[in-house]
């Protein structure tokens, strides 16, 4: 008898409204490949190191009215981000659930705390001395969308940057410590088989 193959635990999502066209596959336990074309750069950049850092699999491939600015595209990335999550999760059960990591990027500090807790609430603490602009990019869109992947995963989600000048670098900080954040809150506790809440489902 053959041994039985362990869960995936992956998804892949796709999304089509009169805005934008996305498809995106998450794998958990992955080792960091993929790719990301959004048609934003930094954007694409951005997702990298959520990637590289979580050791995710992630492969992203969004089509967006970028004629019109660059807030659909970045919105339904995160929506759909977040129900790859949801569904790759499964009941959650055997999951550390939370995941904190605080990354510096030169003079940048990035906090970042993770809860799969099933509820979404989203608190961000970030200024950004020197404006908003990142490349051809608005940075402040950013905010957008954690709160919006937040939402779609039913996460709390806690972004508090203490200090940090350069907005690039804010930001990659940013998305460095989520992907680490996230990582640790999907990993598998080899000494549990439950979901870790006294409600018994998350």
């Amino acid at each position: 008898m053959s041994a039985s193959r362990p869960q995936t635990r992956s998804a892949t999502v796709q999304r089509a409204t009169k805005e934008t066209d996305i498809t995106l596959s998450l794998g958990l336990d992955g080792s960091g490949k993929g790719k990301s074309h959004t048609g934003l750069p930094f954007f694409d950049h951005m997702l990298d190191h959520v990637r590289k850092h979580g050791l995710f699999d992630l492969d992203v491939a969004a089509q967006g009215d970028l004629q019109i600015d660059e807030h659909h595209t970045v919105e339904d990335v995160a929506i759909v981000f977040g129900q790859a999550l949801t569904e790759a999760l499964g009941d959650k059960r055997g999951v550390l659930r939370f995941g904190h990591a605080r990354v510096p990027m030169d003079e940048a500090l990035a906090d970042v705390t993770v809860d799969l807790s099933g509820r979404a609430h989203f608190i961000w603490q970030a200024e950004f001395p020197h404006g908003y602009r990142v490349g051809d990019m608005n940075g402040a869109i950013f905010k957008h969308f954690f709160e919006t992947l937040a939402s779609a995963a039913k996460m709390n989600l806690h972004v508090v940057v203490p200090y940090g000048e350069n907005t690039h670098h804010i930001l990659e900080g940013i998305f460095k410590a989520f992907g680490r954040a996230l990582d640790e809150a999907t990993r598998k506790d080899s000494r549990r088989d439950d979901v870790p809440s006294t409600k018994g489902s998350l």
